[in-house]
């Protein structure tokens, strides 16, 4: 048998050398020229038969590997892994012989389309090209296949060779002992194993692409001799993936469970932000500026834009969102009934008058600079909302519990919590807008009546969400809580835990109910606040720290974002459109409140205005995804990604030049 397969790696080898690639290049180049045309017709049909007599070898030697595989099947001197293994390799050739003879096959029919094409048409060579990329990955996935099945055969022969040698010695007590441990680990394995290669290789939507895996300097310098790169080889680490896109990715969860693993880009990243955040966080308080403006120039300096030191920037950002959750979970902490009932009102009228106004600006300007109107829509609606996790940090501390007329603080968190449940809206609308920009929808009245249908849908969600916090109200937050407090006596991480999952658990009804996450953190905090002020004062206690370090994380994030070359090539125009929009948000802002607050609480509408006046950092979600979705061109996104960024660095200027204006001394509550 390995005399044949010799002969047909020979005889393979041998018709590839004498066709030599000038000899290939000069005979093609004599028969488009049409010169020694009976020369080209003999070097054609003397290939031809070379061609066909080596698919003849090619079959002579497929039998004789079936036969081989029939008679080793046979025989019964050998053990039943030997034989299995020798049956599935004399298999893998075969295999491997009759792809070797569909790719000439392809590889003529190839030819034979790109001869009928025409070079002009880029459409055409598009798809020949997009038909051979995918005959490549089909090839991929086959020999993938094939060397995963010899590797499955030499392990077989490797336990057959043990099982032969444990019959020929007497083992031991300790040898019987690792024996029944391996075979216990074996099961283990193929109990734990999920083949996800396998399952999902044929999903639809699934497709195989070529990716570049890049290991540390570090780590590839260090291997040396073979065992370290068989090692490294079945240890695949956390080295990163590079698709044809550009895109990075990380191990996410390795074959082998049992082994723990950590992600070391993570936990630099991690150490980078945090180590930086210090410094920038004390010279912003040093010259009179918030910490958290030190916090985003953190995540500038580290981010793409310098020094492209954070290798998971999507883990980040994703921690980042944590710090989102808990901070709004404060926020609902001090956002007590009695101030819900006082400004629930104003802050409904003064959140939805406020969008319209900013969607009818938009859609006039539209007009005049010619944009489409889902463009504009989208675009006034992601401008129209402002930041709650940056104006609860202004706020912090700050109770506002006051009887009589309402406090600033009420009615600007009271607006933006509205503003949160107007995101939920938004995404849930979205869809249709996508459809509506690529011409999918089949009329606007088919358009209007799926927006109206997306709208009752949100809707009645939120009253399904406000049933059952009631219903949690009355039957769950108080013995919840009782319990808690009588078991964490002496030991706070039972309560913080329990805390924590509560917010999760909220976070989880809502999201399920297509609701925003963030309001059920609100909510959360809001439904605590119910048992009372010694409650409240306990728990945040026990989650001020938690918030206040992701909250370092989340802002930092925010400045991976910032580019700051970006900036600097457009700064003239960057700062009139922020200007602008900072300005005309104030000014509506002020003209809402003037005609929605009752006349003894006219005196907050500065206050509360200049709240609003800065853009949600939710906006790069959004436009994230409007920009794949192509709603938005890739220009109008970092314009809108500069302006929201610009907006929240001019937020606490605005914020302390209006509350030392307008706000007694007694009353200023903005974190130093």
């Amino acid at each position: 048998m390995q005399v044949v397969c010799w002969l047909l790696c020979l005889s393979t080898a041998g018709a590839l050398v004498v066709l030599p690639k000038k000899q290939v290049a000069q005979q093609a180049i004599k028969l488009y020229r049409g010169n020694g045309a009976p020369q080209g017709y003999s070097w054609v049909a003397g290939n031809c038969k070379q061609l066909a007599g080596l698919l003849r070898q090619k079959n002579v030697v497929v039998k004789k590997l079936a036969a081989a595989a029939a008679a080793v099947g046979k025989d019964q001197s050998l053990s039943e892994p030997e034989r299995h293994f020798q049956v599935h390799t004399l298999e893998v050739f075969q295999k491997e012989l009759n792809e070797t003879g569909n790719l000439v096959f392809q590889a003529v029919q190839s030819l034979q389309r790109a001869l009928q094409g025409d070079y002009k048409d880029v459409v055409n060579m598009k798809e020949s090209s997009r038909q051979r990329l995918e005959a490549l990955r089909e090839a991929a996935i086959k020999e993938e296949q094939e060397y995963v099945e010899l590797v499955a055969a030499e392990k077989h022969q490797q336990e057959a060779v043990k099982s032969a040698l444990a019959q020929n010695k007497t083992l031991s007590m300790l040898d019987e002992i690792l024996e029944d441990v391996r075979k216990a680990a074996d099961r283990l394995e193929e109990e734990i194993e999920e083949h996800a290669f396998d399952n999902n290789k044929q999903m639809r939507g699934v497709n195989v692409e070529a990716v570049l895996r890049v290991e540390d300097e570090e780590k590839s310098g260090k291997r040396k001799n073979k065992s370290q790169q068989k090692e490294v080889e079945d240890d695949l680490g956390l080295s990163m993936l590079i698709d044809s896109q550009n895109n990075q990715y990380v191990l996410t969860k390795p074959r082998d469970s049992t082994m723990p693993r950590a992600d070391h880009h993570f936990i630099k990243d991690l150490v980078s932000v945090v180590m930086l955040s210090l410094p920038c966080g004390w010279i912003c308080s040093l010259v009179g500026l918030p910490p958290m403006f030190g916090y985003i120039v953190c995540g500038v300096l580290l981010g793409p834009s310098c020094l492209n030191s954070i290798k998971s920037m999507v883990q980040v950002e994703t921690l980042g969102e944590l710090g989102v959750f808990f901070t709004l979970f404060v926020v609902g902490l001090e956002f007590s009934p009695e101030r819900v009932r006082k400004v629930w009102k104003t802050s409904v009228q003064g959140s939805c008058y406020l969008s319209l106004l900013m969607v009818g600006a938009g859609l006039v300007w539209g007009q005049v600079l010619r944009i489409r109107p889902t463009q504009t829509v989208f675009i006034s609606t992601c401008l129209s909302l402002s930041s709650t996790p940056l104006v609860s940090r202004f706020l912090a501390g700050s109770r506002g519990d006051k009887e009589g007329d309402l406090d600033y603080s009420s009615v600007l968190l009271g607006m933006l919590v509205m503003q949160d449940v107007q995101l939920g809206l938004f995404i849930a609308v979205m869809p249709t807008l996508i459809q509506a920009q690529s011409g999918d929808l089949d009329s606007f009245l088919f358009g209007s009546l799926r927006v109206l249908y997306l709208l009752a849908q949100v809707l009645g969600s939120l009253a399904v969400v406000l049933l059952l916090c009631l219903l949690f109200k009355s039957v769950l937050i108080g013995p919840y809580y009782k319990k808690l407090h009588a078991e964490s006596k002496g030991n706070k991480e039972i309560l913080v835990l329990g805390m924590a999952a509560f917010v999760f658990f909220m976070l989880t009804v809502t999201d399920f109910l297509d609701v925003s996450m963030e309001l059920g953190c609100f909510l959360a905090g809001a439904l605590l606040s119910t048992q009372g002020h010694m409650v409240t004062t306990e728990v945040m206690g026990c989650i001020e720290p938690i918030r206040d370090f992701l909250a370092i994380i989340f802002f930092a994030s925010i400045g991976l974002h910032v580019f700051p070359t970006f900036v600097l090539y457009e700064l003239t125009i960057l700062l009139v459109l922020t200007l602008t929009l900072v300005i005309m948000k104030f000014v509506m802002a002020v003209l809402v409140l003037s005609v929605i607050l009752p006349p003894g609480s006219q005196h907050i509408r500065w206050v509360v205005s200049a709240g609003l006046a800065q853009v949600s950092e939710f906006s790069f979600v959004l436009g994230s995804r409007a920009r794949r979705a192509g709603i938005i061109s890739r220009e109008v996104y970092l314009l809108v990604l500069s302006v929201t960024t610009l907006s929240l660095l001019l937020a606490p200027v605005l914020w302390r030049v209006t509350t030392q204006r307008f706000v007694p001394r007694a009353e200023r509550k903005m974190v130093t």
